[in-house]
Protein backbone atom coordinates (compact mmCIF):
# COMPACT_ATOMS: atom_id res chain seq x y z
CA UNK A 1 0.00 0.00 0.00
CA UNK A 2 1.29 3.27 -0.82
CA UNK A 3 -0.08 4.88 2.66
CA UNK A 4 -0.10 2.78 6.10
CA UNK A 5 -3.56 2.71 7.56
CA UNK A 6 -3.60 4.46 10.59
CA UNK A 7 -5.19 2.76 13.92
CA UNK A 8 -6.08 4.61 16.77
CA UNK A 9 -6.56 1.82 19.88
CA UNK A 10 -9.73 2.76 22.32
CA UNK A 11 -9.62 0.46 25.69
CA UNK A 12 -9.82 1.13 29.23
CA UNK A 13 -7.49 -1.74 29.76
CA UNK A 14 -3.94 -1.10 29.72
CA UNK A 15 -2.95 -4.68 29.06
CA UNK A 16 -5.12 -4.39 25.65
CA UNK A 17 -4.06 -0.90 24.85
CA UNK A 18 -0.40 -2.61 24.83
CA UNK A 19 -1.13 -5.83 23.43
CA UNK A 20 -3.25 -4.84 20.66
CA UNK A 21 -0.41 -2.46 19.18
CA UNK A 22 1.68 -5.57 19.69
CA UNK A 23 -0.63 -7.76 17.82
CA UNK A 24 -0.39 -5.24 14.62
CA UNK A 25 3.10 -4.70 14.99
CA UNK A 26 4.33 -6.77 12.39
CA UNK A 27 1.87 -5.76 9.55
CA UNK A 28 3.63 -3.42 7.10
CA UNK A 29 0.42 -1.56 6.08
CA UNK A 30 -0.83 -0.77 9.40
CA UNK A 31 0.43 1.82 11.67
CA UNK A 32 -1.46 2.10 15.47
CA UNK A 33 -0.57 6.04 15.93
CA UNK A 34 -2.34 6.14 19.37
CA UNK A 35 -4.34 4.50 22.00
CA UNK A 36 -7.23 5.97 24.57
CA UNK A 37 -7.86 5.11 27.64
CA UNK A 38 -11.91 5.90 27.35
CA UNK A 39 -14.35 7.81 24.41
CA UNK A 40 -13.82 11.37 25.71
CA UNK A 41 -9.99 11.02 24.95
CA UNK A 42 -10.71 8.84 22.05
CA UNK A 43 -12.79 11.80 20.48
CA UNK A 44 -9.63 13.71 21.17
CA UNK A 45 -7.21 11.97 19.81
CA UNK A 46 -9.68 11.01 16.72
CA UNK A 47 -9.29 15.04 16.25
CA UNK A 48 -5.80 15.21 16.60
CA UNK A 49 -4.46 12.27 15.18
CA UNK A 50 -7.10 11.45 11.53
CA UNK A 51 -7.26 7.64 12.04
CA UNK A 52 -8.30 5.50 9.03
CA UNK A 53 -9.72 2.76 11.53
CA UNK A 54 -10.61 2.93 15.29
CA UNK A 55 -10.36 -0.51 17.34
CA UNK A 56 -13.23 -0.08 19.88
CA UNK A 57 -13.77 -1.50 23.22
CA UNK A 58 -17.65 -1.25 24.31
CA UNK A 59 -17.25 -0.86 28.21
CA UNK A 60 -15.28 1.94 29.82
CA UNK A 61 -15.37 4.95 32.18
CA UNK A 62 -16.96 8.03 31.96
CA UNK A 63 -17.81 7.60 28.18
CA UNK A 64 -18.15 3.96 27.47
CA UNK A 65 -17.84 2.60 23.55
CA UNK A 66 -21.64 3.13 22.92
CA UNK A 67 -21.39 6.86 22.89
CA UNK A 68 -18.58 6.81 21.47
CA UNK A 69 -19.59 4.94 18.68
CA UNK A 70 -22.59 6.99 18.00
CA UNK A 71 -20.44 10.27 18.31
CA UNK A 72 -17.89 8.83 15.46
CA UNK A 73 -21.01 8.07 13.42
CA UNK A 74 -22.79 11.46 13.72
CA UNK A 75 -19.32 13.66 13.69
CA UNK A 76 -16.32 11.61 12.07
CA UNK A 77 -17.70 8.64 9.64
CA UNK A 78 -14.75 6.98 10.39
CA UNK A 79 -14.85 2.50 10.18
CA UNK A 80 -14.95 1.10 13.53
CA UNK A 81 -14.01 -2.39 14.70
CA UNK A 82 -15.30 -3.19 17.82
CA UNK A 83 -13.01 -5.51 20.38
CA UNK A 84 -15.68 -7.44 22.20
CA UNK A 85 -15.73 -9.91 25.23
CA UNK A 86 -16.69 -13.18 24.48
CA UNK A 87 -19.28 -12.95 26.57
CA UNK A 88 -23.20 -12.86 27.04
CA UNK A 89 -23.44 -9.10 27.68
CA UNK A 90 -20.29 -8.98 25.14
CA UNK A 91 -22.08 -9.98 22.45
CA UNK A 92 -25.35 -8.05 23.43
CA UNK A 93 -23.43 -4.70 23.31
CA UNK A 94 -21.58 -5.90 19.97
CA UNK A 95 -24.39 -6.64 18.23
CA UNK A 96 -25.98 -3.18 19.76
CA UNK A 97 -22.55 -1.80 18.10
CA UNK A 98 -23.01 -3.25 14.86
CA UNK A 99 -26.66 -1.65 14.55
CA UNK A 100 -25.29 1.65 15.14
CA UNK A 101 -23.02 1.41 12.15
CA UNK A 102 -19.88 -0.46 13.54
CA UNK A 103 -17.89 -1.76 10.50
CA UNK A 104 -17.22 -5.00 12.45
CA UNK A 105 -15.71 -7.08 15.20
CA UNK A 106 -12.90 -9.79 16.93
CA UNK A 107 -13.97 -11.11 20.24
CA UNK A 108 -11.18 -10.79 23.11
CA UNK A 109 -9.50 -14.67 23.18
CA UNK A 110 -10.20 -16.20 26.76
CA UNK A 111 -6.43 -15.94 27.11
CA UNK A 112 -5.66 -12.57 26.62
CA UNK A 113 -5.09 -12.04 30.59
CA UNK A 114 -2.36 -13.83 29.37
CA UNK A 115 -0.93 -12.00 26.71
CA UNK A 116 -2.98 -14.40 24.51
CA UNK A 117 -3.48 -12.13 21.25
CA UNK A 118 -2.00 -13.76 18.69
CA UNK A 119 -4.89 -15.20 17.41
CA UNK A 120 -6.54 -13.01 16.51
CA UNK A 121 -3.53 -10.52 15.17
CA UNK A 122 -4.48 -12.01 11.81
CA UNK A 123 -8.50 -11.76 11.96
CA UNK A 124 -7.92 -8.12 12.97
CA UNK A 125 -5.49 -7.12 10.66
CA UNK A 126 -7.79 -8.26 8.09
CA UNK A 127 -10.82 -6.50 9.39
CA UNK A 128 -8.78 -3.09 9.41
CA UNK A 129 -7.84 -3.15 5.89
CA UNK A 130 -10.88 -4.06 4.99
CA UNK A 131 -12.68 -1.36 6.75
CA UNK A 132 -9.71 1.20 5.75
CA UNK A 133 -11.02 -0.06 1.87
CA UNK A 134 -14.42 0.29 2.28
CA UNK A 135 -14.12 4.15 4.14
CA UNK A 136 -16.59 6.20 5.61
CA UNK A 137 -19.34 4.09 7.16
CA UNK A 138 -22.34 3.79 4.45
CA UNK A 139 -25.54 5.03 5.43
CA UNK A 140 -27.58 2.38 7.80
CA UNK A 141 -30.37 0.97 6.24
CA UNK A 142 -32.69 0.73 9.31
CA UNK A 143 -35.31 -1.95 9.54
CA UNK A 144 -39.04 -1.74 10.74
CA UNK A 145 -40.05 -1.60 14.13
CA UNK A 146 -40.35 -5.39 15.98
CA UNK A 147 -43.66 -7.23 14.83
CA UNK A 148 -45.87 -8.80 17.03
CA UNK A 149 -46.13 -12.27 16.56
CA UNK A 150 -49.48 -13.93 16.44
CA UNK A 151 -50.16 -17.66 18.07
CA UNK A 152 -50.19 -20.16 15.21
CA UNK A 153 -53.62 -21.74 14.73
CA UNK A 154 -55.12 -24.26 12.58
CA UNK A 155 -54.59 -22.27 9.43
CA UNK A 156 -51.06 -21.94 10.18
CA UNK A 157 -49.78 -25.37 10.27
CA UNK A 158 -46.26 -26.36 9.29
CA UNK A 159 -45.41 -26.23 5.44
CA UNK A 160 -43.19 -28.08 3.42
CA UNK A 161 -41.37 -25.16 1.63
CA UNK A 162 -41.38 -24.41 -2.01
CA UNK A 163 -38.00 -23.34 -2.17
CA UNK A 164 -34.86 -23.95 0.06
CA UNK A 165 -33.11 -20.52 0.10
CA UNK A 166 -29.72 -20.61 1.46
CA UNK A 167 -28.15 -17.42 2.06
CA UNK A 168 -24.08 -16.64 2.68
CA UNK A 169 -23.47 -13.39 4.37
CA UNK A 170 -20.42 -11.59 6.25
CA UNK A 171 -19.47 -8.76 7.65
CA UNK A 172 -21.99 -5.95 7.27
CA UNK A 173 -24.40 -8.99 7.79
CA UNK A 174 -26.32 -8.12 10.66
CA UNK A 175 -28.47 -5.09 9.82
CA UNK A 176 -28.64 -6.59 5.71
CA UNK A 177 -30.36 -10.18 7.42
CA UNK A 178 -32.19 -7.58 9.51
CA UNK A 179 -33.85 -5.54 6.73
CA UNK A 180 -34.30 -8.77 4.21
CA UNK A 181 -36.27 -10.73 7.01
CA UNK A 182 -38.02 -7.70 8.26
CA UNK A 183 -39.40 -7.63 4.73
CA UNK A 184 -40.68 -11.21 4.29
CA UNK A 185 -44.69 -12.07 5.32
CA UNK A 186 -45.32 -14.54 7.60
CA UNK A 187 -46.89 -17.25 5.12
CA UNK A 188 -43.36 -16.49 3.07
CA UNK A 189 -43.16 -20.15 1.32
CA UNK A 190 -39.76 -20.72 1.21
CA UNK A 191 -37.64 -21.98 4.18
CA UNK A 192 -34.23 -20.00 5.09
CA UNK A 193 -30.95 -21.15 5.76
CA UNK A 194 -28.25 -18.73 6.77
CA UNK A 195 -24.95 -18.57 7.41
CA UNK A 196 -23.20 -15.45 8.54
CA UNK A 197 -19.89 -15.39 9.82
CA UNK A 198 -20.19 -14.58 13.73
CA UNK A 199 -18.18 -17.01 16.27
CA UNK A 200 -19.81 -18.69 19.03
CA UNK A 201 -21.77 -17.56 21.26
CA UNK A 202 -23.07 -14.60 19.59
CA UNK A 203 -25.35 -16.67 16.62
CA UNK A 204 -28.01 -17.74 19.57
CA UNK A 205 -28.52 -14.13 20.79
CA UNK A 206 -28.26 -13.07 16.89
CA UNK A 207 -31.58 -15.18 15.53
CA UNK A 208 -33.67 -13.88 18.79
CA UNK A 209 -32.87 -10.54 17.47
CA UNK A 210 -34.21 -11.13 14.04
CA UNK A 211 -36.76 -13.30 15.10
CA UNK A 212 -37.92 -10.18 17.43
CA UNK A 213 -37.77 -7.69 14.21
CA UNK A 214 -39.68 -10.54 11.85
CA UNK A 215 -42.99 -11.95 10.84
CA UNK A 216 -41.29 -15.28 9.94
CA UNK A 217 -39.81 -17.33 12.73
CA UNK A 218 -35.91 -17.31 12.98
CA UNK A 219 -34.03 -19.13 15.08
CA UNK A 220 -30.87 -21.05 15.85
CA UNK A 221 -30.39 -23.92 13.94
CA UNK A 222 -30.12 -27.50 15.34
CA UNK A 223 -29.13 -30.76 14.17
CA UNK A 224 -33.09 -32.09 13.53
CA UNK A 225 -34.73 -28.85 13.37
CA UNK A 226 -37.56 -29.12 10.33
CA UNK A 227 -37.25 -27.20 7.39
CA UNK A 228 -40.67 -25.62 6.67
CA UNK A 229 -42.31 -22.84 4.87
CA UNK A 230 -41.80 -19.45 6.80
CA UNK A 231 -38.76 -20.48 9.32
CA UNK A 232 -35.31 -19.06 8.76
CA UNK A 233 -32.38 -21.17 10.42
CA UNK A 234 -29.29 -19.68 11.70
CA UNK A 235 -25.85 -21.42 11.42
CA UNK A 236 -24.42 -21.45 15.09
CA UNK A 237 -21.04 -19.99 15.55
CA UNK A 238 -17.57 -22.49 14.82
CA UNK A 239 -20.25 -25.29 13.17
CA UNK A 240 -20.81 -26.25 10.19
CA UNK A 241 -24.97 -26.56 8.33
CA UNK A 242 -26.19 -28.61 6.12
CA UNK A 243 -29.81 -30.28 5.14
CA UNK A 244 -30.78 -33.52 4.76
CA UNK A 245 -33.51 -35.08 3.02
CA UNK A 246 -35.37 -37.64 5.14
CA UNK A 247 -38.83 -39.85 4.94
CA UNK A 248 -41.07 -37.19 7.26
CA UNK A 249 -39.34 -34.14 5.29
CA UNK A 250 -36.02 -32.46 4.84
CA UNK A 251 -34.23 -31.47 8.21
CA UNK A 252 -30.67 -29.21 9.35
CA UNK A 253 -28.14 -30.89 9.83
CA UNK A 254 -24.82 -29.25 12.22
CA UNK A 255 -21.50 -30.76 11.67
CA UNK A 256 -17.95 -29.97 12.72
CA UNK A 257 -15.86 -30.28 9.80
CA UNK A 258 -12.79 -28.58 9.28
CA UNK A 259 -12.73 -24.88 7.95
CA UNK A 260 -13.60 -24.11 4.70
CA UNK A 261 -12.07 -20.81 3.37
CA UNK A 262 -11.13 -20.19 6.76
CA UNK A 263 -14.33 -20.25 8.00
CA UNK A 264 -17.07 -22.46 10.55
CA UNK A 265 -19.42 -22.63 9.20
CA UNK A 266 -19.05 -22.21 5.63
CA UNK A 267 -21.31 -20.67 2.74
CA UNK A 268 -19.72 -23.19 0.83
CA UNK A 269 -20.28 -26.24 2.48
CA UNK A 270 -23.96 -25.16 3.09
CA UNK A 271 -24.41 -24.33 -0.63
CA UNK A 272 -23.03 -27.83 -1.64
CA UNK A 273 -25.32 -29.58 0.86
CA UNK A 274 -28.27 -27.80 -0.64
CA UNK A 275 -27.36 -28.29 -4.09
CA UNK A 276 -26.85 -32.20 -3.95
CA UNK A 277 -29.97 -32.97 -1.84
CA UNK A 278 -32.06 -29.65 -3.11
CA UNK A 279 -31.01 -29.52 -6.98
CA UNK A 280 -33.65 -27.45 -8.76
CA UNK A 281 -35.77 -26.29 -5.73
CA UNK A 282 -32.35 -24.58 -4.49
CA UNK A 283 -31.97 -20.77 -4.32
CA UNK A 284 -28.59 -19.42 -3.12
CA UNK A 285 -27.81 -15.85 -1.83
CA UNK A 286 -24.54 -13.92 -1.60
CA UNK A 287 -24.98 -11.21 0.24
CA UNK A 288 -22.14 -8.46 1.70
CA UNK A 289 -19.17 -10.01 3.17
CA UNK A 290 -15.62 -10.27 2.69
CA UNK A 291 -13.52 -12.65 0.88
CA UNK A 292 -15.17 -15.55 -1.57
CA UNK A 293 -16.42 -17.83 0.64
CA UNK A 294 -19.86 -19.25 -0.88
CA UNK A 295 -18.82 -18.25 -5.09
CA UNK A 296 -17.68 -22.16 -5.47
CA UNK A 297 -20.87 -23.40 -3.83
CA UNK A 298 -23.21 -21.00 -5.84
CA UNK A 299 -21.56 -22.81 -9.07
CA UNK A 300 -22.61 -25.94 -7.29
CA UNK A 301 -25.89 -24.79 -6.99
CA UNK A 302 -26.50 -23.21 -10.92
CA UNK A 303 -24.74 -26.46 -11.82
CA UNK A 304 -27.79 -28.18 -10.12
CA UNK A 305 -30.56 -25.62 -12.04
CA UNK A 306 -31.09 -23.81 -8.63
CA UNK A 307 -31.07 -19.98 -8.89
CA UNK A 308 -28.57 -18.00 -7.73
CA UNK A 309 -28.49 -14.25 -6.59
CA UNK A 310 -25.79 -11.87 -5.55
CA UNK A 311 -26.39 -8.65 -3.54
CA UNK A 312 -25.47 -5.87 -5.42
CA UNK A 313 -22.06 -4.78 -5.01
CA UNK A 314 -23.01 -0.72 -3.78
CA UNK A 315 -25.74 -1.60 -0.96
CA UNK A 316 -22.41 -4.14 0.60
CA UNK A 317 -20.68 -2.55 3.29
CA UNK A 318 -18.03 -4.76 1.58
CA UNK A 319 -18.91 -6.69 -1.81
CA UNK A 320 -15.94 -9.40 -2.23
CA UNK A 321 -18.35 -12.03 -1.24
CA UNK A 322 -21.05 -11.50 -3.88
CA UNK A 323 -18.63 -9.91 -5.93
CA UNK A 324 -16.89 -12.85 -6.85
CA UNK A 325 -19.57 -15.34 -7.49
CA UNK A 326 -20.29 -12.10 -9.78
CA UNK A 327 -17.28 -12.44 -11.31
CA UNK A 328 -16.95 -16.56 -12.27
CA UNK A 329 -20.52 -16.10 -13.47
CA UNK A 330 -22.75 -17.76 -11.26
CA UNK A 331 -25.04 -15.36 -10.02
CA UNK A 332 -27.86 -15.13 -12.48
CA UNK A 333 -29.34 -11.80 -11.38
CA UNK A 334 -27.61 -8.86 -9.08
CA UNK A 335 -30.56 -7.46 -6.81
CA UNK A 336 -30.10 -4.33 -4.14
CA UNK A 337 -30.39 -4.71 -0.61
CA UNK A 338 -34.42 -3.06 -0.86
CA UNK A 339 -35.11 -5.10 -3.64
CA UNK A 340 -34.66 -8.35 -2.51
CA UNK A 341 -37.45 -9.88 -0.34
CA UNK A 342 -39.48 -9.10 -3.16
CA UNK A 343 -37.22 -11.47 -5.72
CA UNK A 344 -36.77 -14.08 -2.91
CA UNK A 345 -41.16 -14.17 -2.88
CA UNK A 346 -42.04 -14.21 -6.08
CA UNK A 347 -38.37 -17.08 -7.21
CA UNK A 348 -40.46 -19.03 -3.81
CA UNK A 349 -43.87 -18.80 -5.32
CA UNK A 350 -42.86 -20.24 -8.86
CA UNK A 351 -43.24 -23.89 -7.43
CA UNK A 352 -45.82 -25.54 -5.22
CA UNK A 353 -44.11 -28.20 -2.65
CA UNK A 354 -43.26 -31.30 -4.19
CA UNK A 355 -40.90 -34.08 -3.72
CA UNK A 356 -38.38 -34.55 -6.86
CA UNK A 357 -38.82 -38.56 -7.43
CA UNK A 358 -35.99 -40.75 -7.89
CA UNK A 359 -33.44 -37.57 -6.78
CA UNK A 360 -30.13 -38.97 -6.41
CA UNK A 361 -28.65 -39.21 -2.35
CA UNK A 362 -25.28 -38.63 -1.94
CA UNK A 363 -23.50 -41.70 0.14
CA UNK A 364 -23.55 -41.90 3.71
CA UNK A 365 -22.30 -38.88 5.36
CA UNK A 366 -20.16 -39.25 8.88
CA UNK A 367 -20.77 -35.51 10.06
CA UNK A 368 -24.19 -37.13 10.50
CA UNK A 369 -24.65 -36.70 14.20
CA UNK A 370 -25.88 -39.15 16.22
CA UNK A 371 -29.52 -40.48 16.03
CA UNK A 372 -30.64 -39.04 12.75
CA UNK A 373 -30.67 -41.52 9.62
CA UNK A 374 -31.00 -40.51 5.97
CA UNK A 375 -33.49 -40.87 3.57
CA UNK A 376 -33.15 -44.60 2.29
Amino acid sequence: MSQRIRVLVVDDSALMRKLIPQALLHDPDIKVVGTAMDGLIGLKKIEELQPHVVTLDLEMPRMDGMEMLRQIMRKHRVPVIIVSAHSEEGASLTLKALGLGAFDFVTKPQGVAAGQLAQISTELALKIKAAAASGAPKMIITAPAAKRKEPRGSSMLPRQPSRIVAIGISTGGPNALQYLLSQLPEDFPGCLLIVQHMPEGFTQMFAQRLNDASAIEVKEAQTGDALLAGRALICPGNRHMKMRRMDHGDIAILADDERVNGHRPSADVLFHSVAREAGSRTMAVLMTGMGDDGAAGMGAVQAAGGFTIAQSPETCVVDSMPRAAIMRGFAARVVSLPDLSGVLQAKCMVEQPAAEPGGELSAADPTVEEGVSRRR
